[in-house]
């Protein structure tokens, strides 16, 4: 199924989309995209419903042939201060603000946005699998946070971030449960079900200070 290119007949539309608003653990990622008029791609559509292997394709094609992008990590300290929703926006607006060229208009997954420098914005549901551009970021926002949570995964295996990506899989929690947070999880979240009965401050050196 081919994606619609834009919404409005514009030259400089941009899509934007986040990955990671789910997550206890890890930041919140988001893109924006512009593309060229001349881009078709039969593959890319929403990041969540492709394999790893064209995830990692499609990534090296937008780079390429975007006519621009942009792609911003908001941190866990930002969204335990600000919560999740205003930190995923915080997210786009920044990716935006990378963008070489301003856009004439914004298409936005979901329902929920700001407005950016007063340029028209649109909200779609589930617009990752009807728009090109917002299909685009998508799959920089989840390739780029992927990678974050790869690399930090090493620094502490024991949460499985390589698999689970900081999401509350029943390992993660039952990882939390024995060894306790660490700078990266979202202190301002339910970690685990019981809102987190154990005593943060009594937890080792991996906790926040």
């Amino acid at each position: 199924m081919l994606l619609k290119r834009h919404l409005k007949n514009c030259e400089y539309e941009c899509g934007t989309d986040e990955a990671g608003r789910g997550c206890i653990a890890g930041p919140v990622t988001a893109a924006a995209v512009i593309l060229p008029e001349s881009f078709k791609n039969k593959i890319l559509r929403d990041s969540k419903k492709l394999s790893l292997k064209n995830r990692s394709s499609l990534r090296e094609i937008v780079e390429n042939e975007s006519s621009t992008y942009g792609v911003s990590h908001i941190f866990m300290e930002t969204i335990d201060e600000i919560n999740i929703l205003n930190a995923s926006i915080l997210a786009m607006h920044k990716s935006i603000e990378q963008l070489k060229v301003l856009p004439e208009h914004i298409i936005v997954d979901g329902n929920r946005f700001k407005p950016f420098n007063n340029i028209p914005h649109e909200c779609i549901i589930k617009g990752d699998d009807k728009y090109l551009s917002i299909a685009a970021a998508s799959i920089l926002a989840k390739t780029y946070r992927d990678e974050y949570m790869e690399k930090i995964h090493e620094e502490f295996p024991m949460y499985n971030w390589k698999q689970n990506k900081g999401y509350p899989t029943k390992e993660h929690r039952e990882a939390i449960r024995k060894f306790g947070i660490t700078k990266y999880h979202r202190k301002s979240f339910r970690l685990l079900p019981e809102q987190l009965e154990l005593n943060f401050n009594s937890i080792p050196h991996q906790t926040i200070p």
